[in-house]
């Protein structure tokens, strides 16, 4: 590096200091990178005495150099800059610097075949590599009409500089990330609570309870009142499941399959007797229990058996299986429909509208919880390519 001429603007130790303290005091309350370069451009490099500076950011996902900040000629008036300039690592003598990451002092840039004119020709420059976490966010690049001005001096208080800039801009950054992700999981959490209170608002439907409740005064009245009692015996018991477990996130397998028997077994009585179903248990290891997500059963029982009821679909048979294992709970639905009443349905837009409520669950549930619910959907279609029914297995963590 060629050694300056006479000609340099020397600040004393104390000038040095004052600026320093300046920048850090003044970029203290700064909430935003632009304020932070702004404030650097026109007011800490102007106390230093250059006639041009430009600042520099690099964008991550472009690696181009885009002027976010100037002072001299570039900055013509208030916050802008006057047809700013981008430049890819590796081009020109800033993009080199951001490609070595190592600042550097150009004493006359004429005999510099790097050397890019933006504005106007100047013969000297310095550019300097703003660096936090050993990772270049940008530079500070200023210029000057004279040959030979920028010193080692210079250097050393735009390296400083510089890394002040490059603490705070990463600190700015490292905020406004956890404040987006904040925002994100408050996001996720109220979609999942709302998804949890429409699951609770299903169970606790109207009509499912009106219905039963009719179903139940129907054999009382019958004089069936051993029938009615153990009706409303299941009834009492799925209420109280319901409002026991609404706040709890995980349940045990055993008390989700005795509630499904339960939701079930009132389904049957509430669309009479038009839908059979049987559960089974099959345990892979030893472990007679499992923990599982509290709801995602029933949620897709009920779409399946509300679009079997919906569309008319006669002698719906579903078979449930439970295959349990350390890591995880496979839960198997096969259902099977015949043909419905009112003849072909056009089925298949209906129940994808239909699925996707369970599907939206387990989303929420694998965003929110980390839980990597795996799912697979297979319809079933006949020779005239009619729904006949369908397979739907979820595998779900071993909770307990």
């Amino acid at each position: 590096m060629k050694k300056s001429s006479t000609y340099t603007t020397k600040l004393n130790l104390d000038q040095f200091e004052e600026i320093l303290i300046y920048f850090t005091t003044s970029i203290h309350k700064k909430n935003t990178e632009e304020e932070v370069l702004w404030n650097l451009a026109k007011n800490c490099i102007a106390k230093l005495g250059f006639v041009d500076c430009v600042i520099y950011l690099l964008d991550q996902h472009t690696n181009i150099l885009i002027q976010k900040a100037a002072y001299g000629p570039k900055n013509p008036k208030d916050y802008e800059i006057y047809e700013p300039v981008h430049i890819s690592i590796g081009q020109g003598i800033t993009g080199t610097v951001v490609q070595t990451g190592k600042a550097e002092i150009i004493f006359d840039t004429s005999q510099d075949p790097r050397y890019i004119e933006d504005d106007e020709m100047r013969f000297s420059e310095i550019c300097v590599p703003i660096i936090a976490n050993e990772e270049i966010l940008g530079v500070i690049d200023c210029e000057h009409p004279q040959k030979n001005f920028f010193t080692e001096q210079h250097l050393r208080i735009l390296k400083t500089i510089a890394s002040i800039c490059g603490i705070k801009l990463h600190q700015i950054r490292t905020e406004k990330k956890a404040l987006l992700e904040q925002q994100q999981r408050l996001k996720i959490q109220s979609e999942m609570a709302d998804l949890k209170l429409k699951a609770f608002q299903s169970q606790m439907n109207p009509h499912f309870v009106f219905n039963t409740l009719n179903a139940i005064q129907y054999f009382i009245t019958s004089d069936e009142k051993v029938r009615a009692l153990n009706y409303l015996s299941v009834f009492s018991k799925l209420i109280r499941y319901y409002l026991k477990n609404f706040e709890k996130e995980t349940i045990s397998l055993s008390d989700e399959i005795a509630m499904l028997t339960w939701y079930l077994t009132l389904q049957k009585l509430r669309y009479d007797q038009r839908f059979e179903f049987t559960l089974h248990k099959v345990l892979n290891t030893t472990k007679a229990d499992a923990r599982i997500p509290c709801f995602v059963l029933q949620t897709l029982l009920e779409n399946i058996i509300e679009f079997s009821i919906f569309n008319n679909k006669e002698q719906a048979v579903i078979n449930i299986y439970f295959k349990i294992s350390k890591e995880k709970v496979e839960f198997d639905v096969d259902f099977n429909f015949k043909n419905s009443r009112s003849g072909k349905t056009n089925y298949l837009p209906e129940y994808r509208k239909e699925i996707s409520k369970w599907q939206d669950q387990i989303r929420m549930l694998n965003l929110t919880k980390n839980f990597n619910i795996k799912k697979r959907v297979l319809l079933k279609t006949k020779g005239n390519k009619e729904f006949s029914g369908g397979q739907v297995v979820l595998c779900l963590p071993n909770l307990l």
